[in-house]
């Protein structure tokens, strides 16, 4: 599986950089992360709990850095294993270029493969998730730089947020 994409970040790319470097920033941008340790010379040692379509794993692997380049970029590869669930494993490109704000262009180039119970829910679900995941990290990154986004459509003075059909009938929302 392979899949590539952009995003503009907020930050200067020695801060983004930085950023893909350091283990409490990781654990906080991929999704199910338990605990994470190490650093960018040996590695990482980490373990991610994932869900894919009915396949529930608590995968524990390694995360290793390379083709570093400080600001400009890194490769990232990793190996998990998930028990009876299979394994994963796949690398992302990454690579930084300051666009003409001052922030960040990251563009990102992914491959993953996956094997035993994963590899029969078959290449559209894994694909699905794969996305959602890189999608989901570079978010996480790019939402741990610059802050989590501003609402943009706001209420009127004094009165409450208008609830959905689903929040009326149970009373929440």
């Amino acid at each position: 599986m392979h899949l590539n994409d952009s995003r503009t970040i907020q930050a200067t790319p020695s801060v983004v950089y930085a950023a893909l470097l350091d283990p409490d920033v990781l654990k906080a941008c991929i999704a199910g992360t338990q605990e994470i340790s190490g650093n960018p010379d040996e590695g990482y040692e980490a373990t991610v709990v994932q869900k894919v379509g009915p396949v529930k794993a608590t995968f524990k692997g390694k995360v290793t850095m390379s083709d570093m380049i400080e600001a400009e970029r890194l490769t990232i590869t990793g190996e998990g294993k998930g028990g009876a669930a299979g394994f994963a494993k796949g690398s992302a490109s990454v690579s930084l270029s300051p666009d003409d704000a001052g922030g960040t262009v990251l563009t990102y180039d992914v491959d993953a493969k996956v094997g035993g119970k994963l590899a029969q829910l078959g290449s559209r679900l894994i694909d699905g998730f794969a996305r959602k995941m890189a999608d989901q990290f570079f978010a996480n990154l790019q939402e741990h730089l610059e802050g989590p986004k501003e609402q943009t459509e706001e209420e009127p003075d004094g009165e409450e947020p208008k609830k959905g059909w689903l929040g009326r009938l149970t009373g929440r929302e």
